[in-house]
């Protein structure tokens, strides 16, 4: 099984969750114009309400998500500032990356079919490119990059904060519903298989069939189960 494949079944649910990093990483202060790590392999183990103790010989960053995804503007294509509330009462996709990420390079291609398959499903694809915007228009213009992006530095990075992600490691991926609540935080590399489940579940909510702390759980279960085939 690859690697890239390992990463990807790594994720945050819910309110929190935690992922393994190198204690440098942990401590090292996060400057405007310096590249936050991509995603490491991340830890699988779930944690509720914070109170999960790590293993000794194992940091973890605490990554705290808010309940409801929180207004962050930034500029779109164009320069122009634009609130993440234009695309209120759809479910997004929020896709934090960069494109020095090959992680997040590679992730593209699944973004624009997501996009395609569920855009008539009320579900918004929105790329949070952190990174300079010359970098980013020109990148996103070889690649053929059609869904939304927003563009920032610091500003983006004030934004992956806002959704508790206070030292970034790219990519990451928010998962809300149409109601604006967050359902799902995936970090690492974004393959189908966990898109797809992540994104069924979100539906269920969506069209009342589920609740959100039964869709996060089935989540969780369900995420833990493609971990396990990966690791197998």
């Amino acid at each position: 099984m690859s690697k890239s494949l390992r990463v990807g079944a790594a994720l945050l649910l819910a309110v929190l969750a935690i992922w393994t990093v190198q204690h440098a990483a942990l401590h090292q202060p996060l400057q405007l114009g310096a590249k936050p790590s991509a995603a490491p392999m991340a830890a699988s183990q779930v944690t509720v309400n914070g109170e999960a103790p790590a293993p000794l010989d194992t940091p973890y960053a605490m990554v705290k998500i808010p309940e409801r995804l929180p207004d962050f503007t930034l500029a779109n294509r164009d320069g122009k500032p634009t609130s993440i509330s234009a695309w209120r009462g759809k479910s997004l996709i929020l896709n934090f990356w960069a494109t020095w990420c090959a992680p997040c390079r590679r992730e593209i291609p699944i973004l624009e079919s997501l996009d395609v398959q569920w855009k008539p499903q009320n579900v918004a694809v929105i790329g949070i490119a952190v990174d300079r915007r010359d970098e980013v228009l020109a990148f996103a213009a070889a690649l053929h990059i059609t869904y939304p992006l927003l563009i920032g530095e610091q500003d983006a990075l004030d934004a992956a904060a806002a959704v508790g992600v206070d030292s970034p490691m790219f990519p990451f991926t928010v998962f809300t519903d149409r109601r604006g609540e967050v359902v799902a935080v995936f970090v690492g590399e974004l393959h189908r298989p966990q898109a797809d489940l992540i994104l069924s579940k979100v539906k269920d909510i969506d069209d009342d069939r589920i609740a959100l702390p039964a869709a996060r759980r089935a989540i969780a279960a369900g995420l833990d189960t493609l971990n396990a085939h990966a690791a197998g």
